[in-house]
């Protein structure tokens, strides 16, 4: 039988009691901490250098100014003139040519004038290629400025060019209401890619 006094056993008791409660709340802070600070392997790489540039089209002509002119021109009469056209860009090009040109004066040279363009054959002199175009001035060209792909369009490479010959003449039976006359031509050339454009 235990004869310590009463408050002495209580004592005991109280302090086993916060001992064994302190000891249960320390261990389960630790095990807490134990979970929390668990570590797993882990690896991890990287693709880098996901660059992207756009391509071009840079359409060119040369010459830049008149492609054939003529002063003094008589029923029978031609004017040769040459054109290269191209491509100093990245990518795929396609064009077509539009034209427009004056008739000032009123006596409509513009649609008596003929003019033939070909592709390169043998030389420009010697114009054979294949024709592009065949008909009065006022209408010259080839090819439809609309998007995507359409009849008579021509196509270049990138960092390519084609020769283009050109013809224009006053036929033999031009009447003398066309003495004097005079007609400015303008070609315009109108380009776009082919890439993902049918």
């Amino acid at each position: 039988m235990d004869t310590k006094p009463l408050f002495a056993r209580v004592r005991r008791h109280v302090a086993g009691r916060v001992g064994l409660t302190l000891f249960g709340a320390l261990t389960i802070a630790s095990l807490a901490a134990t979970t929390m600070s668990l570590a797993f392997f882990t690896d991890s790489d990287a693709a880098g250098g996901n660059a992207f540039t756009t391509g071009t089209i840079a359409l060119g002509l040369n010459p830049t100014s008149a492609i054939f002119t003529s002063g003094a021109m008589m029923p029978g009469d031609t004017a040769n003139g040459t054109l290269v056209v191209s491509n100093s860009g990245t990518a795929q090009l396609r064009y077509a040519v539009t034209s427009s040109s004056t008739n000032t004066d009123g006596k409509g040279l513009n649609a008596q004038l003929t003019v033939t363009i070909k592709t390169l054959g043998t030389s420009c002199a010697a114009f054979d290629g294949t024709s592009l175009y065949a008909g009065a001035l006022s209408a010259a060209g080839f090819g439809d400025v609309t998007a995507g792909a359409q009849s008579g369009d021509r196509t270049l490479g990138a960092a390519s060019s084609e020769t283009l010959c050109f013809r224009a003449t006053l036929p033999s039976a031009t009447g003398n209401a066309y003495q004097g006359a005079t007609t400015t031509a303008t070609f315009t050339f109108e380009s776009e890619q082919t890439a993902n454009n049918p």
